[in-house]
């Protein structure tokens, strides 16, 4: 039975496509890798977090099948009460470990543990300084908290600086930024951020979600600034790199104890799944013990990279495996995402609201599972829809 229409819905929704805004999900039929079945074609995968090739990994699958025969499939509760067990807290050991720190506590996903994290931290009189292009998820973790966000101009610590020069004195001051910009793939200066807000006494806190895994040897950020016991708080992610789910925040012991007793996501949604902690073990495992897949995702994207910048393509300001392809227009990107998938290459157009108007692109997302061949059969498919479309 077809239900009541809203009628500013129907218009918001045909004013997205009138605008080529609608975001067309399509179906994913088969293991995520380098190549896949989406919407029943199989296609070049460009387009997936998965950096490592860690999301069909079989010493993956079978820990969490183990873990499914002896937990069974999920602790039904929050943590808190009756949802932690002993796989949660062997991964949290382990990825304390793994990323030098004192201590970590794990959440739901990258999202909900930015959701946590910022609202323990500050409240109402507070001040929040973050980069005007940092996640949706710090967004809204920061309106939760209703302290005053203060924006400063992208990894410009001149302007942080300024900014936190200005505040008032007597307020806690928090500042966060991603480490990694999920959609330019720069990086932020961590180091510089680091003195600055040192210097002003504010407590600083990092998203590392697209840094998990790629940055740092693959330990992350922090490990590559080295700047292990001087930043407050690391966020992050095991539903990219770790090819998994759930999020993570490392920290010195009392503040991870503080979030036990106080970050909402802990206390008021379930813990994650055995299966998929299990994985994360698994995958945390694999990581600590080589670093042959982060060098391999690196060595591809130079490739990738340097191939596409040799064929004309405006490649950004990247310095990482994310790889937008910049064409400003977003009727371009959306018919251009449809041209590479006719042509057999799956890589999704992305647009306002997730980037700025007049700043649509192509988010290409390499992995260290892509062979050369693979990555030359794209080169050539970009360079098809590229002319195709004038583009280059």
């Amino acid at each position: 039975m077809k239900g009541k229409s809203i009628p500013w819905i129907s218009e918001q929704l045909n004013s997205l496509k009138e605008q080529h805004l609608y975001n067309n999900i399509l179906t994913i039929g088969s293991a995520v890798g380098p190549e896949m079945v989406v919407d029943g074609k199989k296609v070049l995968n460009f387009c997936s977090n998965n950096y490592l090739g860690l999301a069909d990994n079989p010493e993956m699958k079978k820990a969490a099948i183990a873990a499914i025969n002896k937990y069974g499939i999920g602790p039904a509760a929050v943590r808190t009460i009756a949802g932690t067990t002993v796989l949660h807290k062997e991964l949290e050991e382990k990825l304390a470990k793994f990323k030098k720190a004192e201590a970590v506590i794990t959440f739901q996903s990258g999202f909900s543990a930015n959701l946590a994290v910022i609202p323990a931290l500050v409240g109402e009189g507070d001040l929040i300084f973050s980069d005007e292009l940092n996640h949706a998820s710090i967004i809204d973790g920061c309106r939760l908290s209703k302290a005053e966000v203060i924006r400063y101009a992208h990894i410009d610590t001149k302007d942080l600086e300024s900014k936190l020069k200005a505040a008032d004195k007597n307020k806690k001051k928090l500042v966060i930024t991603d480490g990694v910009f999920s959609m330019d793939g720069d990086i932020a200066p961590l180091d510089k951020i680091y003195e600055v807000a040192s210097k002003y006494g504010a407590i600083l806190m990092v998203d590392d979600a697209h840094g998990e895994g790629v940055l740092g040897e693959g330990r992350g950020i922090v490990h590559h600034f080295n700047l292990h016991g001087k930043v407050d708080i690391e966020v992050g992610t095991m539903s990219k790199a770790f090819g998994v789910v759930g999020g993570m925040v490392a920290g010195n012991t009392e503040t991870i104890e503080w979030l036990t007793q106080r970050a909402r996501p802990f206390l008021f949604s379930s813990a994650m799944t055995i299966p998929d902690v299990a994985a994360c073990i698994a995958a945390t495992e694999l990581l600590d013990k080589s670093e042959s897949l982060v060098k391999t995702l690196w060595s591809n994207a130079d490739y990738l990279r340097s191939g596409l910048k040799k064929l004309g393509f405006d490649t950004g300001t990247s310095i990482t495996p994310i790889i937008p392809l910049m064409l400003g227009d977003s009727k371009l990107a959306q018919d251009f995402s449809k041209e590479l998938f006719a042509e057999g290459l799956f890589a999704k157009a992305i647009v306002y609201p997730t980037v700025a108007q007049g700043k649509a692109r192509i988010r290409i997302m390499n992995s260290a599972a892509h062979s050369k061949g693979q990555l030359d059969r794209a080169l050539k498919i970009f360079e098809k829809v590229g002319k195709k479309l004038k583009v280059i």
